[in-house]
């Protein structure tokens, strides 16, 4: 019986990329969404992999959330927080709310979902959870001080939480991607696409297989020497 991974934000962009890789590599996976049914309904058709609806900024839907997923599909071994969100402005023009609910979603849901299934992987000796960060939460970004905050707060929560999990065969590991071609990148203005492409010295943006591919690694067996680090995945845009 395979392991059974869960990915948070799972049914589209590079969630869904990241649980195909986990599909392939042979976890039975479990997809969380927040609040578009329709579409989790066309991937869980597409891919066949099963979709569960709660926010992750709720701890007690995580905690029942992640108790129907080991139900349904045995205990969780892989939790995967990709699950985020934007609310941009410059301070002086980001209202609380707007902290709040990037802080809440986006570190908060980390907190969450390890808080419902660590304490099951340490007592079975083996666990992997990947946090994705992402470049602004390492450099920085004009209008995002409550997203590259919770960013940044999550590469801190990994280095944590693997000291936690480390001699009890659980892995805690981040990946911060840089500019991935998706829903959320397309929706930027061409112009200031063109500018960012300009500063990713590959030339291009990156793909939301190739975040696959570096959580798939972290989750297997041959990743399991690797614990607290942050791989960045940004086509050489910011390097540290």
């Amino acid at each position: 019986m395979g392991k059974v991974a869960i990915v948070t934000g799972g049914t589209r962009g590079i969630g869904e990329a990241i649980c195909i890789a986990l599909k392939d590599a042979g976890f039975k996976v479990a997809a969380n969404y927040a609040g578009n049914a329709e579409r989790a309904k066309a991937f869980t058709e597409r891919t066949g992999i099963p979709a569960y609806q709660w926010d992750v900024a709720d701890h007690a839907a995580c905690l029942e959330g992640c108790a129907k997923v080991a139900a349904d599909l045995g205990p969780i071994d892989v939790v995967v927080n990709n699950a985020g969100i934007t609310r941009d402005g410059t301070l002086l023009k980001m209202s609380y709310e707007a902290w709040k609910e990037v802080i809440d979603t986006n570190l908060g849901g980390c907190f969450n979902m390890a808080k419902a299934t660590f304490a099951g992987m340490k007592d079975r000796g083996w666990g992997r959870i990947v946090n994705i960060g992402s470049i602004n939460g390492q450099a920085g970004q004009y209008g995002q001080v409550n997203y590259a905050a919770a960013k940044s707060g999550i590469h801190g929560f990994t280095k944590a939480l693997a000291q936690e999990g480390a001699k009890f065969g659980v892995t805690v590991n981040a990946i911060a991607p840089g500019y991935i071609d998706t829903d959320m990148v397309a929706a930027v203005p061409a112009d200031v696409l063109a500018k960012i492409v300009a500063k990713i010295p590959v030339g291009r943006l990156g793909q939301a297989s190739e975040i696959a591919r570096g959580v798939a690694f972290l989750c297997s067996e041959e990743g399991g020497f690797i614990t607290g680090s942050t791989m960045s995945i940004n086509g050489g845009q910011h390097m540290y």
